[in-house]
């Protein structure tokens, strides 16, 4: 029957005349052409709608006997079609990441026996693994001491007010029988993961049993033998490395023609600003870098330096390519390295970030600005430099010396860009003047190990960590967090030469701080182009 009106007021009853509206077949009514078929009466369906929004805003005192009708459609959370998954976690995601265990939302876990076995046996040591295994093992602990806690009907994983895992925690109680190839040995712990990867599937048809592993042949086994396999993705930060975020916008060819009418501008010291709108605005972010270039046209460089609603304002740069504004002798050489050096010189970026190829000139940019503020401007004490020692090939060994003569053999970068500042500075002053001008540069750069930062506190530092797309996000914002009042951090890395087991462009430390910290007002981030180190350096980045 058609929708009957609405009550005039809340809890108020339909008068009889309200149901004595003949109703349609509702065939003969789908029948017709749009234009043919007969509606409800306006007044009722525009009354029905108004009560239908009158009951989605309050509730009303007391129902009213009024015929159940189809509320007009209201946008709802979606909510996860299907059944959940359940996921078998390999040993490997635990010692990875202790808290994958609620990464996984609304879907089951399943932990085998052999893995709680191989987390025990992880547990010993100081490594990072072994602390990574004593925290998995404590946060097991924790959901089965969770008050209502069942093993038998699974472990709510929100128990421990984890509100992201709506899912359940299962462990193996019971022996599962399972059938693997007999090329497979049994007694190896991966092949018995596999076999209560297959046991789960037949059990649990047609629910999806998924394996989790970081192991890439485990994986690949797995696929063989027709069973579902993953990657734990939670680690990273991008798929791509090619949507890392790089800090430089080009503005579109037709830029002025479209907003040149609409543009502020005004002078303030030595800078210019614009204020611009447009459809451009929602894509800046504070500290980016934009500049235009046209054949015939003046160009632009600019950094954003505020956003509102729906303008933002940018800021013309220092050009230090020019030899009166050189840093400690160093002129910069591509549009890139000049939006660089206006972060590193300015006082009120604190973290910068650095990445680029094999001879862009990070190093040689984060040093002479640093030089140039410790030395001259005094802004800073002194120069604290730091990289993660990661090997290329075998390690040689055990290093003698102290902390300081232990980095050395690490800091063969320093030592190349040293050389080149102190004879730029002191060029004129013959071999003492050099002698001299490098002493006075060794004094005020302190070489420290990443692996006493643990409590530390730098103080008016100008801290530069190398190579540190080696570094895990753990480590990073160990090292990050060291800052303390006055003090300025410069990460640099190549994401093309990550050394370490187990990180990928994708999960470096490096990555996941440029993402972290692009937008904020004291950051900023610039991913050096072209290389500036050679021709061969250049041609062998390219081919090689």
């Amino acid at each position: 029957m058609p929708l009957p009106p609405a009550p005039a007021r809340r809890a108020a009853l339909l008068s009889p005349e309200a149901f004595d509206i003949t109703a349609r077949p509702r065939k003969a009514v789908a029948d017709k052409a749009p234009e043919e078929a007969t509606p409800a009466p306006p007044a009722v369906v525009a009354a029905a709608t108004k009560a239908a929004q009158r009951r989605a805003k309050a509730q009303p005192a007391a129902p009213a006997p009024v015929a159940e009708a189809p509320a007009p459609a209201k946008a709802k959370r979606s909510k996860p079609q299907g059944p959940a998954k359940l996921f078998v976690l390999d040993t490997n995601v635990l010692l990875h990441d202790p808290t994958s265990l609620f990464r996984f939302e609304e879907h089951d876990i399943f932990l085998p026996m052999i893995v709680l076995e191989e987390l025990d046996g992880h547990k010993k040591g100081m490594t990072e693994v072994a602390r990574n295994g004593r925290q998995a093992s404590r946060t097991l602990d924790a959901l089965a001491a969770a008050q209502g806690a069942d093993m038998a009907r699974g472990l709510k994983l929100d128990s421990t007010g984890q509100r992201a895992a709506g899912g359940r925690l299962y462990f193996q109680t019971a022996p599962l029988d399972w059938h693997l190839p007999t090329s497979l040995p049994q007694g190896k712990a991966d092949n018995q993961i596999l076999g209560v990867v297959e046991a789960l599937s037949k059990l649990h048809a047609p629910r999806e049993v998924v394996l989790v592993s970081k192991d890439i042949n485990m994986r690949v086994k797995a696929r063989a033998l027709g069973l579902a396999a993953e990657d734990y993705q939670n680690d990273k930060t991008l798929e791509d490395g090619d949507l890392l975020y790089g800090g430089v916008l080009a503005l579109p060819p037709d830029f002025w023609a479209k907003s040149g009418k609409n543009v502020e501008s005004w002078q303030s010291g030595a800078h210019t600003y614009y204020r611009i709108g447009g459809p451009i605005v929602p894509q800046l972010m504070i500290n980016q870098f934009v500049y235009f270039e046209a054949p015939g046209e003046p160009s632009l460089f600019a950094r954003v330096s505020e956003i509102r609603e729906k303008t933002a304002v940018l800021e013309t740069l220092k050009d230090y390519g020019s030899a009166k504004n050189a840093v400690w002798g160093v002129t910069t050489r591509n549009r890139e390295q000049n939006f660089a050096m206006n972060l590193l010189m300015d006082p009120e970026i604190d973290f910068v970030t650095l990445t680029g190829t094999a001879g862009t000139g990070k190093t040689l940019l984060a040093l002479a600005a640093g030089l140039t503020q410790v030395l001259d401007e005094r802004r800073y004490t002194e120069i604290i430099m730091t990289r993660a020692t990661v090997s290329v090939g075998e390690d040689i060994g055990f290093l003698p010396g102290t902390e300081e003569e232990k980095m050395g053999p690490w800091m063969g970068a320093l030592d190349d860009n040293l050389e080149f500042l102190a004879k730029g500075d002191g060029g004129n002053a013959g071999e003492w003047g050099r002698a001299a001008t490098n002493e006075l540069i060794r004094s005020r750069i302190k070489i420290k190990s990443m692996n006493f930062m643990r409590g530390r506190t730098f103080l008016n530092k100008y801290v530069i960590i190398d190579e540190a797309q080696n570094l895990t996000p753990k480590q990073m914002k160990t090292l990050i967090t060291r800052a303390g009042p006055g003090t300025k951090i410069i990460c640099m890395g190549n994401l093309a030469q990550i050394d370490t087991p187990y990180l990928t462009e994708g999960s470096s430390g490096l990555t996941y701080a440029v993402d972290r910290f692009k937008g904020w007002p004291h950051s900023g981030h610039i991913t050096l182009a072209r290389g500036e180190r050679s021709r061969l350096a250049d041609f062998a980045s390219e081919v090689l």
